[in-house]
């Protein structure tokens, strides 16, 4: 079965209130961007490369430059297709 964007959105949600527990009751948007949310780098670096661990998806963490959440979620569908 195809991952969707929805399924990486839900994965990356999942990971932002692990990692951000403050967030748990909060509304994500995929156009915020990580940094809006609260993480500092060490933060969407950790979210970042649980997503990936999580889907099996390998690139360097310079490589996912994205501006929000909804560049991170194009970016990890272009690694698994």
């Amino acid at each position: 079965m195809a991952v969707t964007q929805a399924d990486i959105f839900n994965i990356i949600e999942k990971n932002i209130r692990a990692v951000l527990p403050d967030l748990e009751s909060v509304a994500i948007d995929p156009q915020q961007t990580l940094t809006e949310l609260g993480a500092n780098s060490v933060d969407s670096a950790d979210i970042k490369l649980q997503t990936m661990q999580h889907l099996g998806v390998s690139a360097q963490l310079h490589e996912l430059t994205s501006n929000n959440i909804r560049d991170l979620i194009d970016f990890i569908e272009s690694r698994l297709n």
